[in-house]
């Protein structure tokens, strides 16, 4: 049994930029920045907002997550980011990911 409870939801988390994405090109651009700025050392995470479309959703919502494990390993940082989707609104969805110890830092 985990220790780590979910007293807390995603929203309330502190958040640096959001980024609204409409297609997979637009979730390309974030993942390169959010790896080019890093979370590393960082006390906010990133919100993604995308579509509720399925078929958009899915692509989007991987190419977010995996992109930043990818990018944070090509830049030889240690892809330590923990990340949770949720229901943003009747539109959109949203993933907002943030730096484990930063999670830790704030008591989560």
């Amino acid at each position: 049994m985990s220790s780590y409870s979910m007293d807390f939801h995603p929203k309330d988390l502190p958040i640096s930029k959001t980024y609204d994405l409409r297609d997979e090109k637009e979730a390309s651009d974030a993942v390169e920045e959010m790896v080019k700025i890093g979370f590393r050392g960082k006390k906010e995470g990133f919100r993604v907002l995308f579509p509720k479309e399925s078929k958009t959703a899915k692509r989007i919502g991987y190419t977010v997550t995996t992109g930043v494990t990818y990018g944070l390993k090509q830049k030889k940082e240690v892809p330590n980011v923990r990340y949770w989707t949720y229901h943003h609104d009747v539109d959109h969805y949203a993933i907002v990911l943030i730096n484990s110890e930063a999670l830790r830092e704030l008591g989560f």
